[in-house]
């Protein structure tokens, strides 16, 4: 067993009373190593959504869940259910943009996110606009006086100043806002009327190589199914290598690096080419169901209010060639010690008592096919989220050792940092930013589900300056981990780890839960946060909420 902090210590961090705070709140490593070994075992066979060892997952959760001591969270059930569907394209024709043919998958990809058997867009019109941006809040709309009907719009990826050293900036200099994610940047061309909407790829503005984009957008597509055939959403949603970018544009005379310049500029007016782009492909589609697993320990004073935990269960399943000798991405670090992480820490919320909120356990499907279980989970609470207060989401702990920092992705965006700040005291560590802000992480893991609806969510990883080998080791492992292991079969459990660093980081965990838990603070973003507004609608929607 780990022991957390000392009872002053955790006093210190929580508005309540001595009777609610036990001496010694411990979170357990045998459940942790245990959880994590069983969970990342062949028998779940990558726990892919959809299939037996999908199944295999929420089954365990749930009796995990329920050996904790946690209660049903969704009324009787365990389960929120999770309508998904899943499109393959096949015989894809190549993107025609004027005289230019681009192949697929080596200099375009493209899917259908409509639900229709077969995908055409012909003739359309293509507009490059800069960074697709329409922020009326930051005076920015590169789709001003611009009618996309029909439609396809060629767009940068990130967002204006990423190449900005520094983090001031209409966009937050270097660290890439919701506007700079390809997610954004598919529904404001969606909003504005667009029948496509395509990409252009550079490897740092996106902060990965041509190769994940291929692999990534080829095969099967997995989507939230809302019942409407995802109506509303342009006709095809893709990407562009930056070389065939620069082709298309030249042939109208225009520059690709003079364009992105003038793009960063504010004011900035769209460039219809005065070509048309056309392809065609089909789609296979497969409807079915998947569960988000939720538990909760109910607060002892005001139970309508709300603290989340987050985790993805799910992971890539079967992902070898035929004739590989290991054909399972088991998932071991990503992210079965996150989901771990849920079941050891409702125990240890268990054994410490209910806070005055209630905490929320929940373990969601899909995140590894673009968020979806937490993405259904805001699109359909069990918990208003009006009355949530704010939570904490897990993602991948590195089992790297003890360290003396913490990795904060997403740090200035809200109140939170003060809960954080003090927990961190406490434990004697300090904040280390985000190493590569361009990447918009905070915007790539399932808190985001949440923070985009108004949700303050803490995203908080593994530290980088390990107490033995300092920062140049913890650089080192998170460099052969992302390299080496990061959704490959070699992600796999090992009875050799160092558990010390996790454990740091589920006592950092506990501490921000019960703080929260126990405070009648409602935290919200800083003034000038894109989630700011959200939240501020959401909570003058009724007097008890936040």
């Amino acid at each position: 067993m780990f022991r957390i902090l000392a009872p002053a210590a955790l006093l210190s961090l929580a508005a309540c009373t001595t009777e609610e705070v036990p001496v010694e709140p411990q979170i357990s490593l045998d459940t942790m190593q245990e959880v994590t070994r069983t969970l990342s075992s062949d028998a779940f066979e990558g726990r892919e959504p959809g299939t037996p060892g999908g199944e295999r997952t929420v089954e365990y959760l749930i009796e995990q869940f329920e050996a904790a001591g946690l209660q049903p969270g969704n009324g009787d059930s365990w389960v929120q259910d999770v309508p998904l569907v899943e499109v393959t394209g096949s015989n894809f024709a190549p993107l025609t943009i004027g005289d230019i043919e681009l192949e697929h998958g080596s200099e375009w990809v493209g899917v259908s996110y409509p639900l229709v058997e077969r995908t055409e867009l012909t003739d359309s019109e293509v507009v490059f606009v800069g960074y697709g941006i329409n922020a009326p809040e930051r005076g920015w709309n590169d789709y001003e006086g611009l009618d996309m009907e029909g439609k396809t719009a060629l767009i940068l990826v990130n967002d204006p100043d990423y190449m900005d050293e520094g983090l001031d900036g209409t966009f937050g200099g270097r660290a890439m806002t919701y506007y700079g994610r390809w997610r954004y940047k598919y529904e404001e061309a969606a909003r504005q009327g667009a029948a496509a909407a395509i990409v252009i790829h550079e490897d740092f503005a996106a902060s990965y190589g041509w190769n994940v984009v291929e692999g990534g957008w080829t095969g099967a597509q997995a989507y939230a199914d809302t019942g409407n055939g995802e109506a509303g959403n342009t006709d095809m949603n893709g990407w562009m290598t930056q070389d065939a970018a620069r082709r298309v544009l030249a042939a109208e005379g225009l520059d690709l690096d003079e364009l992105v310049e003038a793009a960063s500029q504010r004011g900035f007016e769209a460039i219809p080419l005065g070509q048309t782009a056309s392809t065609s492909f089909d789609n296979s589609i497969r409807r079915f169901t998947s569960q988000n697993v939720i538990g909760v320990l109910p607060g002892n004073q005001r139970p309508t209010e709300y603290i989340l935990h987050t985790a993805h269960w799910d992971h890539l399943g079967i992902c070898g060639e035929e004739g590989d000798e290991d054909m399972i991405c088991n998932g071991a670090v990503d992210n079965a010690t996150g989901t771990a992480a849920l079941v050891a820490l409702a125990e240890a919320h268990v054994a410490a008592g209910p806070t005055q909120r209630t905490q929320v356990f929940l373990a969601v499907t899909a995140e590894e096919s673009g968020l979806l279980g937490s993405e259904y989970y805001g699109a359909n609470p069990v918990y208003p989220l009006d009355r949530t207060v704010g939570g904490v989401n897990i993602d991948a702990l590195y089992v790297l050792g003890e360290a003396s920092d913490v990795t904060v992705i997403g740090g200035g965006k809200s109140e939170l940092d003060s809960y954080l700040a003090d927990a961190l005291e406490t434990q004697g560590r300090t904040q280390t930013a985000d190493a590569a802000p361009q990447a918009g992480r905070y915007y790539r893991s399932d808190h985001f589900s949440l923070a985009k609806r108004g949700v303050p969510m803490f995203y908080v990883k593994s530290g980088q300056t390990l107490s033995e080998g300092g920062a140049e080791a913890g650089e080192a492992a998170y460099q052969d981990y992302n390299t080496n292991h990061y959704h490959a079969a070699s992600d796999e459990y090992s009875e050799d780890w160092d558990w010390a660093g996790v454990m740091q980081d589920l006592e950092l965990y506990f501490m921000l839960a019960r703080a929260l838990g126990d405070t009648g603070e409602w935290p919200n973003w800083n003034e000038g946060d894109e989630f700011r507004a959200t939240r501020d609608e959401s909570c003058a929607l009724r007097d008890d909420g936040c």
